[in-house]
């Protein structure tokens, strides 16, 4: 065998981050038409629910929750309030700071929305105990990368 041979990297669903990301990829499959019928992309429905949990949040507050950079988050904030889903309103206490909040056509989509996560659960036809476990992996990969991130940057 050649030393290149030795060096070609392995499958793909070898790879933790392939599994991570082809597994995004079938989620969005099944996320996309439940939000077509809701007019939302995967995104939006995000902020829709972020902000059903807590309202009157600040763009930047919803943006570390969603792990969303400002640059992407402004735009789609800016087209749900097109929809009349969210208002903007300056932070009365700091002029720089924009705050978010749902309207009543808003809450309506968010109470409409709730159950997708459900659904899409059931569509993996896994118990809620392996989606526990699933979910607690995940989460500690994603903070392991985040702490790795910031340690080196």
């Amino acid at each position: 065998m050649t030393a290149a041979k030795d060096q070609r990297p392995g499958r793909l669903d070898d790879f933790l981050c392939f599994m991570v990301y082809s597994t995004g990829l079938a989620f969005n499959r099944v996320y996309k038409p439940l939000l077509d019928r809701l007019g939302l992309t995967y995104s939006q429905f995000l902020v829709i629910m972020s902000l059903a949990q807590q309202d009157d949040q600040t763009v930047g507050s919803i943006g570390e929750g969603l792990f969303l950079e400002s640059n992407t988050l402004t735009p789609l904030i800016k087209r749900l309030e097109a929809a009349g889903f969210v208002t903007r309103h300056r932070d009365p206490d700091d002029e720089r700071v924009v705050r978010v909040c749902l309207t009543q056509a808003g809450r309506r989509l968010a109470e409409e929305a709730a159950c997708l996560p459900q659904k899409i659960l059931e569509a993996t036809g896994m118990s809620p105990d392996e989606v526990e476990a699933g979910r607690r992996s995940l989460a500690a990969v994603r903070e392991r990368l985040r702490a790795g991130a910031s340690e080196r940057g």
